[in-house]
């Protein structure tokens, strides 16, 4: 069954690409056939341009990877958008081409190819940072995702969306990741899994203590722990790491 991971992050700088290419690499490993979507890119204009999230995926976990908007400045994306004089696609409009990329009818998709097993979608930012003028945020995708794709088997309601929530290790962790959870189950959308995006080489206490706590105070099971530096890693040294992150749940 295709199905949709969405990666969101509980701020700007947590490692969520980092946690995004792993999660396609350990994918990738497992048979399925990837892509991974990021909405809307910011920061890649300028005399020092970052590198775009989708480039950094797809060098380290060796999948596909499509940037649907590209915008100069390093702001809020419906911000930069503005200064630019871009007009966004809406919410509405990317949940019909994830759509469309799961059912392979995309020119997206390589030739014979009956779309992708999984569509990873890469947040900006963190949740309620909004993707469109209309005020539209990566919960909203989320949530109108898990509902265009809902079926009913057996006569039970489900939808092959996943939302990760990547979250930092340190101080002020807890409450950040509980403020996400807490949006998206008003959502009506639950949390799949927690991943840490960057786990220091010598933790602290505070650390330690939030790598047992975050399960707890959320609800939400810890999927992996990804090692501080990851991204530094050589391809094939990344991708034959990569599943060596996740955990049993």
């Amino acid at each position: 069954m295709s199905r949709v991971v969405v990666v969101t992050g509980t701020d700007t700088g947590v490692g969520k690409t980092i946690a995004t290419a792993a999660l396609a690499a350990r994918a990738a490993a497992a048979g399925e056939r990837v892509l991974v979507v990021k909405p809307v890119q910011t920061g890649i204009g300028g005399t020092a341009p970052d590198v775009p999230d989708v480039a950094t995926v797809r060098d380290l976990a060796g999948v596909d990877a499509l940037q649907l908007v590209g915008l100069d400045e390093p702001l809020a994306p419906d911000t930069a958008a503005r200064r630019q004089g871009v007009a966004l696609p809406t919410v509405r409009e990317h949940v019909r081409r994830v759509r469309a990329l799961l059912a392979g009818t995309t020119d997206t998709c390589r030739a014979g190819q009956e779309g992708y097993d999984l569509v990873l979608v890469e947040g900006a930012g963190g949740l309620l940072v909004r993707l469109d003028a209309e005020g539209g945020t990566l919960l909203d995708l989320a949530r109108d995702l898990t509902f265009a794709l809902r079926r009913r088997v057996d006569g039970v309601v489900s939808s092959p969306v996943e939302v990760v929530v990547v979250t930092r290790a340190g101080l002020g962790t807890l409450n950040h990741t509980e403020l996400t959870v807490t949006a998206l189950r008003a959502a009506q959308v639950e949390p799949a899994g927690l991943v840490v995006g960057s786990w220091p080489d010598v933790p602290g206490l505070a650390e330690t203590c939030n790598l047992a706590d975050l399960p707890r105070v959320t609800g939400v099971a810890l999927l992996a722990v990804v090692p501080e530096g990851a991204g530094s890693l050589s391809p094939e040294d990344f991708r034959a790491a990569a599943p060596q992150w996740f955990r049993e749940v």
